[in-house]
C-alpha cells in the first residue's frame, strides 16, 4: 500500500509505504499525483517513507517503479528516502550517483531533516560583471541543474555585446554537483561559452580543485590558470594583462 499526501501545493509529494507494495499501488495511488504535480510545477520533490510496516515490493511494483522513473526522468527535482531498512539504504546509495536529480537517504527518526533538505536551497551560482568584459562566477554549495540554467541566461545577458570575455571562476565554496543532470548542465554551459572565452582564472582552496587548470586547458582554447584563495588579487591582475 502507498499512502500519498502533498505539501507546497503539490510540489512536494510524501509517499508512505506499508505492507507489500503492488503495481496497482503505483498506478492508482502514486503515479496520478506525480503526473499532476509535474503538470502544475514542471518538477516535483518526493519524500518516500518506508518504516517497519513496509515489507517489500512485488514484481509488478518494481516494474512500475522503473517505468515511472524512466517516463518522468526529468520530472523530479529532489528525492529523499526515510528508512531504517539496510537493503534500501544500500540500494539508494548505489543508485544516487547516476540518478538525474539529487537523492538522499535518512533514518526514520530524521524525517523532519529529510523535509528540510527537500525544501532548502542546496546551492547557487552568482554571476557578477567586473567590467572590462570580465565576469566573476561563484559556485556555491552543491549545485543542481536549475542553477546552471539561470546562470547561463544571466551570463548571456551580460556578454551579449562582447566578442570575447574573461572569467574569474570562484570555486572556494563549491562542494559538488547534485546528480548527473547538474554535471551535464555544467558541461553544456562550458561548451556554450568556451568559443568566446579568452582567459579563465580559477580560484580554489582544495587540493582536488588544482586539477581544474589541466582539465580546463585540455578542453578550452582559452588560457586557464589556477590560483589559491589568498591569490585572488593576483588572479585579477593576470586576467587584466
Amino acid at each position: 500500500m502507498i499512502d500519498v499526501s502533498t505539501k507546497m501545493d503539490g510540489a512536494l509529494i510524501v509517499a508512505t509505504l506499508s505492507g507489500e507494495v503492488s503495481g496497482d499501488d503505483y498506478t492508482k495511488a502514486l503515479l496520478p499525483v506525480v503526473e499532476k504535480g509535474i503538470e502544475t510545477h514542471d518538477m516535483v520533490k518526493m519524500l518516500i517513507v518506508a518504516g517497519d510496516e513496509f515489507e517489500d515490493f512485488d514484481v509488478d511494483a518494481a516494474w512500475e517503479d522503473i517505468k515511472m522513473g524512466v517516463s518522468h526522468w526529468r520530472g523530479f527535482e529532489r528525492i529523499a528516502v526515510a528508512t531504517d531498512k539496510t537493503w534500501m539504504r544500500r540500494g539508494i546509495r548505489v543508485a544516487s550517483p547516476v540518478f538525474p536529480c539529487p537523492m538522499n537517504v535518512f533514518t526514520m527518526a530524521e524525517q523532519d531533516d529529510a523535509l528540510r533538505w527537500l525544501q532548502e536551497s542546496l546551492g547557487s551560482i552568482h554571476v557578477t560583471d567586473l567590467g572590462d568584459a570580465t565576469m566573476r562566477v561563484n559556485l556555491l554549495g552543491e549545485v543542481d541543474a536549475s542553477a546552471y540554467e539561470n546562470a547561463s541566461a544571466n551570463l548571456d545577458a551580460k556578454i551579449a555585446e562582447s566578442e570575447s570575455f574573461k572569467l574569474l571562476l570562484d570555486v572556494t565554496e563549491f562542494t559538488g554537483w547534485q546528480g548527473v543532470s547538474a554535471m551535464g548542465a555544467h558541461l553544456s554551459l562550458v561548451r556554450q561559452h568556451a568559443p568566446i572565452a579568452e582567459k579563465v582564472a580559477i580560484i580554489g582552496n582544495k587540493s582536488w580543485q588544482r586539477f581544474s587548470e589541466k582539465i580546463g586547458s585540455a578542453f578550452l582554447s582559452a588560457e586557464v590558470k589556477y590560483f589559491d584563495e589568498a591569490e585572488e588579487d593576483a588572479a585579477k591582475v593576470w586576467l587584466s594583462e
